[in-house]
């Protein structure tokens, strides 16, 4: 039994691994089409190729393996990766979180992963953050960073690879004209852009085929062109072959791993995907499948290109063989439009988290999978991302300018990891700082060399993933502060339950039938929209639940801990919290979700204690009778009072903030409230 269970266990690994091939792995798997054609190579010599290979070797091995099948896959949050989960990671373990409502969250979130928050046994660096804005901030502005930059990504990989795969039209057919491959290329992102709407669910079980089919064919091919070449090409992974390529080529040398970099392209993915599959799987993937197909192609490549060095122009397509070269520019157009899909879904649940953790303005995210809670497609940033793409297309064109502004998100995304990563053994796995400092000291000095070689091609394409990661950290920070200040004015003017109580006693304020869900952002108190809606309509419901949407910095939240029911001490006044992960799906709608309240709210009447059975009953009684007279749902929308004497600074903040919440979605309709049933009560705040 227990032997049928260890293979089960495999055998369901395996799969795992081979379904990663279409998901995580697209962007990575696919770097030989534009590695060499996006390196500004002038006469190279062999010296400089086994140099070149060298460098790309090792940089897969370093930051492949180690890095990232061995240290960074242990850092999941609740099984979920990325940037943002190393964030949340560390918000749950320390009080580092930047809202008021976030860093209660992240105090009881601690409290409860960690019973050492709270005593002695912290660790020293956790506390100097904790107690520094300054650090919290920088902590939170790194984590942003890193995601605007995997937005960037998703913008730059699909104009890379597709255009790289269809370039190689002009191989046989020289009459072809490069502007149009470009205006081809374009249309087939297009296409694959519109085709967003209807999900992968239909076509994703071709995803792992086709990447299954190029990941197992260029390594072949690899295979033949070395040893038809240049059999000795592996004696160039000894280090003495890059040290003389430094030392031969100097700052050209240095300028050049702009383009090596572009080799361990999506490795990223490897973590950011881990919600999506398990450890194990990508482990087996990655060093099974992925890291010696990129090993042995790379080595064809340059194989070939020591025979003909001035073919690294179309380094990839120039080292197909001819009897299979149309059918290896099927493949590899088909793998570029599903590397393409996968950095086009990681963008969607990017932006998903960023808007459940309230650090991104509220778009449309709809859900085109019932049995995969992962597949997500938000309407407005696919087209955004759509003309962005198109724009980089037919505006840069040239491979060696996209090359350079994708080396710039490849290595800035790698060293926000490492810096993160690193906090997270210090803080939390509690490594000592030496043992740490062998981790962060070897790779910001390989990452921070190839960091400052991408900065040079600033002006040189390079400027574009910096634009947009400038503009959504822009758009990212006005969209937090104005959240900020909300909170903090709704904290400082908060209503009391017995403030509340003394009102509902006076004899003009009237208790009428029906069932009221009144939202509020905070938990501490009541809003201060209560008392503008109590002063104005002189009523209350009869039974009014206060409803807190809590969104907790941890993966998922457990269904027995989704809602929770509380008692205000009030006749008819109930709490009501629902609890959600960035990485849960917000499935309650309409009537399910007044149910679903409902239900927990006579399950914690039924179960309270020092009750008679009299008083259960007539409560129970009150609140169907509540619901069949009619359901409300009442929120605030507030603005902001921007008089004379607010400072410049608020002004133009708070401005672009209303500027954003004016035209994002309302959180009501995602919940698929009946319009009928809701209620805006406006007030303004004093800034």
């Amino acid at each position: 039994m227990f032997l049928c269970g260890q293979n089960g266990g495999r055998w369901k690994d395996m799969v795992m691994a081979y379904r990663t091939l279409g998901v995580v792995f697209g962007g990575l798997v696919t770097s030989p089409l534009y590695v060499y054609p996006s390196m500004n190579l002038k006469s190279p010599s062999e010296q400089d190729y086994l140099g070149i290979y060298g460098i790309m070797f090792w940089t897969l091995t370093l930051i492949g393996v180690v890095k990232y099948v061995c240290i960074a896959l242990n850092a999941d949050d609740h099984g979920e990766g990325g940037t943002f989960a190393l964030y949340s990671l560390l918000c749950r373990h320390t009080n580092i979180g930047i809202l008021p409502s976030r860093k209660a969250d992240s105090v009881t979130n601690a409290a409860h992963a960690n019973p050492s928050v709270g005593t002695e046994n912290r660790s020293r660096l956790g506390i100097c953050i904790e107690r520094s804005m300054t650090a919290r901030r920088i902590v939170l502005f790194i984590a942003i960073l890193g995601m605007c930059m995997l937005i960037g990504d998703g913008i730059l990989t699909p104009a890379i690879s597709v255009l790289s795969a269809m370039d190689g039209l002009r191989g046989p057919l020289p009459s072809i004209h490069k502007s149009a491959v470009e205006a081809l290329s374009a249309v087939v992102l297009i296409a694959l852009f519109l085709l967003q709407k209807y999900g992968t669910a239909r076509v994703s079980f071709l995803f792992s085929p086709i990447m299954a089919s190029w990941t197992f064919t260029t390594p072949i091919i690899g295979v033949y062109s070395f040893l038809r070449y240049y059999p000795g090409i592996f004696k160039s992974i000894s280090p003495k072959y890059i040290v003389h390529f430094f030392l031969r080529n100097g700052k050209t040398g240095w300028q050049l791993l702009g383009g090596t970099a572009l080799c361990i392209t999506g490795s990223e993915a490897m973590f950011a995907d881990l919600g999506h599959f398990n450890k194990r799987s990508i482990q087996i993937a990655f060093l099974f499948s992925i890291y010696p197909s990129l090993v042995l192609t790379y080595a064809g490549q340059t194989a070939y290109l020591i025979r003909n060095p001035n073919d690294h122009s179309d380094g990839f397509y120039k080292f197909v063989p001819g009897p299979v070269y149309w059918p290896m520019f099927t493949i590899a157009t088909l793998a570029a439009i599903v590397a393409s899909q996968s950095l086009i879904s990681a963008t969607f649940s990017v932006i998903k988290q960023s808007v459940v953790l309230d650090y991104f303005p509220r778009v449309k995210v709809v859900h085109t999978s019932r049995h995969k809670e992962g597949e997500v497609y938000s309407p407005e940033t696919n087209y955004i991302l759509m003309l962005l793409c198109v724009a980089v297309i037919l505006g840069f064109g040239d491979g060696k300018e996209l090359g350079n502004a994708f080396g710039v998100v490849v290595i800035l995304v790698m060293l926000i990891t490492t810096i993160l990563l690193t906090l997270v053994m210090i803080i939390i796995w509690r490594i000592p700082l030496i043992i740490s400092a062998l981790y962060f000291v070897p790779f910001s000095i390989v990452e921070g060399a190839y960091a400052s070689a991408v900065c040079t091609k600033i002006l040189e394409g390079g400027w574009l993933p910096f634009a947009v990661s400038v503009i959504l950290a822009f758009i990212m920070f006005g969209w937090y502060y104005g959240r900020q200040r909300k909170l903090e004015y709704e904290l400082a003017n908060k209503i009391t339950l017995e403030c509340l109580g003394e009102v509902l006693e006076r004899p003009e304020i009237q208790r009428v039938p029906g069932l009221c869900f009144f939202y509020s952002n905070i938990q501490n108190g009541l809003t201060p929209i209560l008392g503008h809606y109590i002063q104005n309509m002189r009523s209350l419901h009869r039974v009014t639940i206060f409803t807190t949407l809590r969104y907790l910095l941890v993966a998922k939240v457990a269904p027995n801990e989704r809602i929770i029911i509380t008692r205000l001490g009030l006749n008819g006044v109930y709490g009501c919290v629902i609890q959600y992960g960035y990485a849960d799906f917000l499935n309650l709608e309409g009537d399910d979700f007044v149910t679903q309240v409902t239900n927990s709210l006579r399950a914690h009447i039924e179960n309270s204690e020092g009750l008679s059975p009299a008083y259960v009953e007539e409560e129970i009684m009150l609140l169907e009778r509540a619901k069949e007279a009619g359901v409300v749902h009442v929120r605030g929308k507030t603005r902001f009072y921007v008089g004379k004497d607010t400072s410049l600074f608020d002004r133009i903040l708070l401005g672009f903030y209303e500027f954003l919440h004016s035209n994002c979605r309302s959180a009501l309709p995602a919940m698929g409230i009946p319009l009928q049933q809701r209620m805006e009560i406006g007030m303004l705040y004093k800034a």
